[in-house]
C-alpha cells in the first residue's frame, strides 16, 4: 500500500528538504505527490525547460525509498504565457476576463493553450519516463473546480456553433427539436444561435442542455487529449490518474467520461472547508466515496485527504482530535486503496496560508502528525482487505443530462439535487448497507435494488434496462417527477405522467405542485396511520395497479396518494411522490432491505459499520462520527474513534 503526503519542496528553503524527508519516513510515508503547480519553475522563459530542481528532489526521495506521483502543471500556467496570449484566458457570463492571478483560468477550447500544454507535458514526461521512482502521473489538478468548467469566451462561442452544426446538421432540425417557434426564436443558420449569455427572462431549455453538454465535451476533450499524450510518452512502469474534486453534481462535466482512460480514479476528500461551521454529513462523505468507486467499478486512490482546518480567506471548522483520522478510516472502508494526506506543511505565503497541513506553520510534529502515523501503522495491517473488491446490492443511479436539466429548470425554489439524492441514499446508509453510486450507463444486473432520485429524463434505452431489471426480480425506487422529459429536455407530448415508466409504477399523475419554504404537507400511512411530512414538491398520485402506502392529508386532495408500490413483472417498483421526511423513508427502506435479504447492521446513531470480505472472512470498519462514546456488539468506540475488527 501507498501512504503519502502532498509535498511542495519548491515553497521552502532547500535546506528543509532533508529534514522533511526524514520526518516523513518516521511517520510512515512511502510516496509523495509533487509538481502540479510548478510550470514556471520548469519553464521560466518560453522554450527554456529546466528540471534541475525536481531532479534534485527526486534523487533525495529515491535515497529514502519514497515513490513519487508527479502532477502535470497545466492547472497554473506561467504569467509570460498569459501576457503573450491573453486569448487563453477564460471569460465569465458577463464576458469578464479571468485575469492571471488565480488558478485554472485557462479556456479548454483554446488551441493555443492546448499547444503549450502539450509542449510542457511532453518535455516533462519524456524527461522522467525512465525514472523508476515516479510510479504515477497526475493529469492537471481538479478539473472543473471553482467554476473553471464554465467559459463564455470567443473560443467557446465559435466552437459551440460548430458543435451544434455537427450534432443537428441543419438549422431546421435544431429548430424542430428545440421548439424555437416559441417566442419567435427560429434560426436561419447556426451562426445566429447565441451562446447563453445573460438575457431577459431565460434561454431555451434545450439550448441550455446542449450548452451543458458542450461544456462537458470541452473539458473532457482537453483532459483526455492530455491523458492520451501522457500514456503515449510515459514509462511502462508508470500509471496515469487525475484528482477529482468534490461537489460532483454541481459540475458541468461527465465524470465517467473524464476518468474512462485512466488507470484508476483519484479523489480529493475534504469533509469540511472554509466557511462551513460543521462537516458534511457522514452519509454525504460516504456517498462521495461510493460515487468515485462507481466511476470505474473499482477501488480508487485519495491523493488529498484533509488533515487540518482549511480555507483560502475564511477558515473552516477545526477537525476535532481523531476526527480527520476517522475520515481516513471511512475512506478506506469505502474503497480507497492508497492515500496521500494534504498537505505536508501549511504554507506561510500565498493564497493557501490558512490551509493547515499535517505540520503547521510552527514546523513541529504535533497531534495531526501523530494521528497520520497511527493510521498508517494500523491500516497497513489490512492491505488485502482494503484492496478487495466491494460488491454492493444497492445502486443509486444518476445521469448528468438529468442533473443539468434540473439546474436549467429548478421547478421548486426548495429543490436541490444533492438533497434529493441524499434523501434516498441516507436511509440505506443508516442501515450500514453497501451502496454503489453509478451512472445510468453501467450494468444493473448484479444489483438487487436500484434507486433513481428525481430522474426526470428517461429515454427508451434506460426504460429497457429497467424493464430487464424488473424481469429479473429487482426492486426499483423512483422519486418525484420521474420520466417527464426526453433527452432533448422537452416534456413528452400525449403522455400521462410519469410517461415512460407509468405502467412500471402502476400510477398516473394528472396534477402536481411545487412546495415552497415552510409549506410542508402532511401524509398518512395506510398501513399503521403514521404521520409524516412532504416538502419541496408533491405529485398527486392516482394508483392504477399500484398499492398506496402513504396518502396526503389535505382538504382538497385527500384522495390523492404520495407513496406507492407496484408489482411489475417479477419485481417491485416504488414511487415516492415528493420530498418526504427521511423518517418515513427509513421505515419503507428497512422493509426493502429485509425483502431482498440485503446484509446490513443495526448500529447507534452516528456509528458507521462497513463490512468488507476476503477469503470467506469478514472485517468491519467501524467509525464513530459523533463526540460521544458509542457501543457496537460490546465494543466501545471512543468519540471520533475508528476500529477495524475481524468477525469471529
Amino acid at each position: 500500500m501507498y501512504f503519502g503526503v502532498d509535498y511542495y519542496p519548491e515553497h521552502w528553503e532547500i535546506e528543509l528538504i532533508d529534514s522533511d524527508i526524514k520526518r516523513m519516513k518516521e511517520m510512515g510515508v512511502n510516496i509523495v505527490r509533487i509538481g502540479e503547480f510548478a510550470w514556471h519553475l520548469m519553464e521560466k522563459e518560453e522554450g527554456k525547460y529546466d528540471f534541475n530542481f525536481f531532479d534534485m528532489v527526486i534523487e533525495k526521495l529515491k535515497r529514502a525509498n519514497i515513490k513519487i506521483m508527479f502532477g502535470t502543471p497545466t492547472a497554473t500556467f506561467p504569467a509570460w504565457l498569459a501576457k503573450k496570449y491573453p486569448s487563453i484566458l477564460s471569460k465569465d457570463e458577463n464576458m469578464q476576463e479571468r485575469v492571471f492571478g488565480g488558478r485554472r483560468q485557462y479556456c479548454y477550447n483554446s488551441d493555443i493553450y492546448l499547444e503549450y500544454s502539450n509542449k510542457i507535458v511532453t518535455k516533462l514526461v519524456e524527461h522522467y519516463k525512465n525514472e523508476e521512482a515516479i510510479i504515477s502521473w497526475q493529469i492537471d489538478n481538479e478539473f472543473g473546480h471553482e467554476g473553471s468548467d464554465m467559459c463564455y469566451c470567443e473560443n467557446c462561442q465559435i466552437k459551440f456553433k460548430k458543435y451544434l452544426k455537427e450534432k443537428y446538421k441543419t438549422p431546421e432540425n435544431l429548430n424542430e427539436i428545440y421548439g424555437t417557434i416559441f417566442w419567435g426564436q427560429t434560426y436561419n443558420s447556426f451562426d445566429e444561435i447565441p451562446t447563453p449569455l445573460k438575457t431577459i427572462t431565460v434561454h431555451n431549455p434545450s439550448l441550455l442542455l446542449d450548452w451543458s453538454r458542450f461544456r462537458s465535451y470541452s473539458l473532457n476533450g482537453y483532459a483526455n487529449a492530455q491523458i492520451e499524450l501522457v500514456k503515449k510518452l510515459k514509462g511502462k512502469h508508470q500509471t496515469v490518474t487525475t484528482n477529482l474534486s468534490g461537489g460532483f453534481f454541481t459540475k458541468y462535466y461527465d465524470h465517467e467520461e473524464n476518468v474512462k482512460n485512466l488507470d484508476f480514479a483519484s479523489y480529493d476528500n475534504y469533509p469540511v472547508w472554509g466557511g462551513l461551521k460543521e462537516p458534511l454529513s457522514p452519509a454525504a462523505i460516504a456517498a462521495a466515496h461510493d460515487f468515485v468507486r462507481g466511476l470505474k467499478d473499482k477501488n480508487f486512490w485519495i491523493v488529498e485527504e484533509l488533515m487540518g482546518a482549511q480555507g483560502h480567506n475564511i477558515i473552516g471548522y477545526l477537525p476535532r482530535p481523531n476526527q480527520a483520522k476517522m475520515w481516513s478510516y471511512q475512506a478506506f472502508a469505502h474503497g480507497c486503496e492508497n492515500m496521500l494526506w494534504f498537505r505536508w506543511r501549511g504554507m506561510t505565503r500565498g493564497a493557501e496560508q490558512f490551509c493547515f497541513g499535517i505540520i503547521d506553520h510552527d514546523n513541529k510534529d504535533g497531534r495531526k502528525y501523530k494521528e497520520v502515523k497511527e493510521v498508517i501503522e494500523d491500516v497497513s495491517k489490512y492491505e488485502k482487505v482494503i484492496q478487495s473488491k466491494i460488491n454492493a446490492d444497492i445502486a443509486v443511479v444518476y445521469d448528468f443530462d438529468n442533473i443539468w436539466s434540473w439546474k436549467i429548470q429548478q421547478q421548486s425554489l426548495e429543490f436541490d439535487f444533492n438533497n434529493e439524492i441524499m434523501r434516498l441514499y441516507t436511509p440505506f446508509y443508516i442501515f450500514n448497507t453497501k451502496i454503489d453510486v453509478i451512472p445510468t450507463t453501467k450494468d444493473f444486473d448484479r444489483y438487487k435494488v436500484l434507486v433513481l432520485p428525481v430522474m426526470q429524463i428517461i429515454d427508451d434505452e434506460l426504460k429497457e434496462k429497467l424493464d430487464k431489471f424488473s424481469e429479473n426480480g429487482g426492486t426499483i425506487i423512483f422519486s418525484f417527477r420521474a420520466g417527464i422529459k426526453d433527452k432533448n429536455n422537452n416534456i413528452h407530448f400525449e403522455e400521462t405522467l410519469p410517461c415512460k415508466v407509468r405502467e412500471m409504477c402502476g400510477i398516473k399523475i394528472e396534477e402536481v405542485e411545487a412546495l415552497q419554504a415552510g409549506q410542508e404537507v402532511e401524509i398518512k400511512s395506510l398501513l399503521d396511520n403514521n404521520i409524516g411530512k412532504c416538502g419541496v414538491w408533491r405529485d398527486l398520485i392516482i394508483p392504477v395497479t399500484a398499492t398506496p402506502i402513504y396518502k396526503y392529508i389535505d382538504k382538497f386532495y385527500n384522495d390523492k396518494v404520495c407513496i406507492t408500490v407496484n408489482n411489475y413483472k417479477k419485481g417491485k417498483v416504488y414511487y415516492i411522490g415528493g420530498g418526504v421526511d427521511i423518517e418515513v423513508i427509513v421505515k419503507i427502506f428497512k422493509n426493502i432491505i429485509d425483502e431482498n435479504n440485503i446484509k446490513h447492521y443495526i448500529s447507534e446513531y452516528g456509528l458507521e459499520v462497513y463490512p468488507r470480505e476476503i477469503d470467506d472472512e469478514e472485517y468491519l470498519f467501524i467509525t464513530n462520527h459523533t463526540d460521544q462514546v458509542k457501543i457496537f456488539e460490546n465494543i466501545e468506540i471512543e468519540p471520533y474513534g475508528s476500529k477495524i475488527i475481524k468477525r469471529k
